[in-house]
């Protein structure tokens, strides 16, 4: 985050801002290589399936930490200044990932909680502490249930509030159900999760109408799937977005065929960062939506092969490739004038 006047390209030329890059990442199974008795991690051990071993994890830091380290440069010397993850093991390995020398210097702190997921994955936040103070934080169930009526585990939804150089911001980190049994009928289970956010959401706008809420995360649906487009109802221009409402920045991306996963020859735009009425509305002041960006550098797509032109992956089924993630990260830059 650059928290130092810049000027941007905008209407008034001469104006300086301050800018800041708040992104998400799917971190694709980042397991520790030790067994956690509490949770289905076999696969994830020396002696699993998958073979993972301290080298391998060692890597996969080192890959992790490479693209979070490039994130947001173009207009932030600090980068990334507040970055939602998923499919983390538990707190250790994000410890140990914002301990690699090439993120170390930026501080990053940890915001977790351990989820129900029957995989043992969690989501969590990191965010440099000179940029961002949490207030308050706490895990949201997400309760869904199995045709016959029996629980299905699922993520938790992280909540996180806090100050975003001083200003009020709050931080919905998502990981919803995935397209296992196919799309149509696991679709409840996402509306269900979309409904949450929904739903704080408005109680946080009807208590101020421009709250600064952002909802993030890898939703397992594309901008134009029934959770975003009719539950969240989040607008696909910022132009048509009223009071109250939630604005997607990312469906100009998905509209262009630009996605964040491939799956079948396809692409998808599951991870995705949605905004709040309070965010685009110049009268609100302060931080505002500058742009969006997906993080699509040529180094984190596969050159060969049958995944040629895919994100370049950690694991082609069980083998070991030696990728990035089969997701690309997102982010959008926030702006304020400086008077």
């Amino acid at each position: 985050m650059l928290i130092l006047p810049i000027s941007l390209l905008v209407a008034q030329k001469s104006q300086q801002y301050k800018v800041g890059a708040i992104g998400f990442y799917n971190l694709e199974n980042l397991f520790d290589t030790e067994d956690d008795p509490a949770i289905n991690d076999a696969e994830f051990l020396p002696t699993g399936k998958k073979n993972w071993n301290e080298t391998i994890y060692q890597e996969k830091l080192g890959n992790m930490s490479r693209v979070i380290s490039e994130l947001a440069l173009e207009l932030s010397p600090d980068g990334i200044s507040v970055l939602g993850v998923a499919e983390i093991e538990n707190r250790r390995v994000l410890e140990d990932l914002v301990k690699h020398p090439k993120l170390a210097s930026r501080n990053y702190q940890i915001v977790h909680f351990d989820s129900p997921d029957e995989r043992g994955i969690d989501v969590g936040l990191l965010y440099q502490s000179k940029y961002f103070k949490p207030t308050s934080s706490q895990a949201v169930l997400t309760p869904i249930y199995n045709p016959d009526g029996s629980p299905r585990k699922t993520r938790d939804i992280l909540f996180v509030s806090g100050l975003y150089d001083g200003e009020p911001l709050h931080i919905l980190v998502n990981h919803w159900p995935s397209r296992s049994g196919g799309e149509a009928a696991s679709q409840p289970y996402r509306n269900a999760a979309a409904l949450i956010c929904k739903n704080i959401a408005d109680s946080l706008m009807q208590a101020d109408p421009n709250a600064k809420i952002i909802i993030m995360g890898d939703l397992n649906d594309d901008p134009t799937s029934p959770s975003v487009k009719k539950i969240l109802a989040a607008n696909f221009k910022k132009d048509d977005t009223k009071p109250g409402e939630l604005f997607n920045p990312m469906y100009d991306f998905f509209k262009r065929g630009i996605g964040t996963l491939a799956y079948q020859d396809s692409w998808n735009l599951f991870d995705q960062i949605i905004l709040s009425y309070g965010l685009i509305n110049e009268k609100a002041g302060g931080f505002q939506f500058y742009n969006a960006r997906v993080f699509n550098e040529n180094y984190l797509f596969q050159k060969s092969g049958q995944y040629r032109g895919y994100p370049h992956r950690t694991f082609a089924g069980d083998t070991y490739i030696g990728g990035f993630s089969d997701h690309l990260p997102v982010f959008v830059y926030l702006a304020k004038p400086i008077k």
